[in-house]
Formats: C-alpha cells, structure tokens, sequence
C-alpha cells in the first residue's frame, strides 16, 4: 500500500510564499554562524544582515545563504501563518537592535568612572573593570552585536552599576568577597529578545543589575498618566456639569409647581369672593 499523501512543497516552489519572523531569524543565525566560522567577512555580514531582515518572501531569502553549507535549512518545515499580528505599543523591535559591529567591548574605571549609555553597539562579549571607582553599563537603548552576550564585570573597592529594559532576557551570576552581587534582573525577556549573561566578581565593593524602562517609555508611561488624569478630570467636570443641570431643574420645576399652587389658591379666592358677592 503506498503513501498516497502529497507531499509538502519545497520553499524554492514557493518564491512568493510570505516569509514569518522566525524565517528572518533562522537565516540570520545562520549569517551569525558563517562569520564566526570565517566563511564571512563582517563587511559581508553587514550587507547580507540587512538583505535578510528586508526580505518578504522566500524568494528573497533563499539567495541570501545559497553559497553557504546548509543554504536549504534557511526555509521552515511547517506551515507558514498568513496572519501577521501587530506589534503591541511600546513593544521592543529586536530585529532592529540586533547585529553590526561593537561599538565597545572593555570598559574600565580606575581612581574614576566609566559610562556606556545611549545607543552604543555591546559586543558578545564584554569586560569591565573597576578599581577604586565606578561605571555604570545602560542597555535599554543599546544594540547586541549577537543574539548571545556575556558581560564580565570585577570591582575592587568599587562598583558598577548595569541597568537593562524590561523586556531582556537576563540571567546573573556572580561572587562576592566583604561585597556582593545584587541581582534584581534576572528572568525571561519578550520573544525575540537577546540573551544576557551577567558575571560579577565584587571584592571589597559591589555589582548591581537591575530593571529599569527606558526614557522613551518613561516619557510614554508619563504621557499616559497625564492623559488619564485629564480625562478623569473632564469626566468630573462633566459629571459636575450634569448635577448642576440637573439640580437646575429640579429648582425650575420646583419653582413651577409653587407657581402652579399660588395660581389655583388665587383662583379659588376670587370663587369665594364672587359667591359671597352673589
């Protein structure tokens, strides 16, 4: 008895079939793999990085890894959802904030301090030493070189000090002798995120991790609240304007009715009058 089930069709059969996220992210590890092999210069991974993430379709993938081992791998083996759901307001874009060059790979604070902040590029790995002094590493607006980054952070009679956005994955390792790590980060970050690996060594002074949102997201958080307390406030006022309404005419119909009383009294006087007067 054979098989009669069709089979699954090739993704090369499918030029036009529209690629998922998951499509971009698998050539790009593949991309990730050819340069640590050598196979790609980092000029070349730039260029064929950002091929992949403007690819929409298969047809536009496949060339990117077709002179690479393995270039058929690139294409899933499931079926491919149609529904693309929207990104969440506020949400991170990871795809953006990953690959490119380091920007920085070492940091060091001696008698001193350091800072990385802003919109740098962190190497997959990074190094940062203090020695009676401070620095402060921020990655809530910064780039990962790799999707895999490794922090390696030794004080000695110093501290420093590493904040991250809400959405990382973070995990946080670390040792401390008459110091300490403190770790208020670690745990899962949203799909698609980079991974994080914090190690500290604190002799004698102190690593920290935290989680903290960014300024844009402060601002946005700020803007919400703002607009919500001007809504509450309209909200009162209208309310308020509706018990004024209201209590005005509870008064005029009040008012009326007195009217309404004076009236009829004033009209049985004059019949009383007009009998006696009969």
């Amino acid at each position: 008895m054979t098989d009669e089930r069709p089979e699954r069709p090739e993704p090369n059969d499918l030029p036009e079939l529209r690629a998922s996220d998951a499509d971009r992210d698998r050539v790009a590890e593949a991309l990730r793999d050819a340069l640590a092999e050598g196979r790609l210069d980092m000029e070349e991974f730039d260029e064929r990085l950002e091929a992949v993430y403007a690819a929409r379709t298969y047809g536009e993938l496949a060339p990117i890894t077709r002179d690479l081992p393995g270039a058929g791998a690139a294409a899933p083996g499931t079926p491919v959802s149609f529904v693309k759901e929207p990104q969440p307001e506020g949400a991170v874009d990871w795809r953006a904030r990953i690959g490119g060059e380091a920007t920085s790979t070492w940091a060091l604070a001696l008698f001193g301090g350091f800072g990385r902040k802003g919109r740098w590029t962190v190497g997959e790995r990074f190094t940062a030493f203090a020695m009676f002094g401070g620095g402060e590493i921020d990655l809530r607006e910064a780039r990962f070189a790799s999707r895999d980054v490794v922090i390696n952070c030794f004080t000695i009679m110093g501290g420093i000090q590493i904040k991250v956005p809400p959405e990382l994955d973070v995990a946080v390792k670390g040792f401390g002798f008459m110091g300490g790590v403190d770790d208020r980060a670690s745990g899962e970050g949203t799909p698609g995120s980079p991974r994080v690996v914090v190690r500290g060594f604190a002799l004698m002074g102190g690593v920290g991790v935290d989680r903290r949102v960014s300024r844009e997201e402060r601002l946005r958080l700020k803007e919400e609240r703002r607009q919500g307390k001007l809504d509450r406030r309209a909200a009162h006022r209208e309310a308020l304007e509706g018990h004024h309404e209201r209590h005005a005419e509870r008064h005029q119909l009040r008012h009326e009715r007195h009217e309404e009383r004076r009236e009829r009294q004033w009209e049985r006087a004059e019949e009383r009058r007009e009998r006696r007067e009969r």
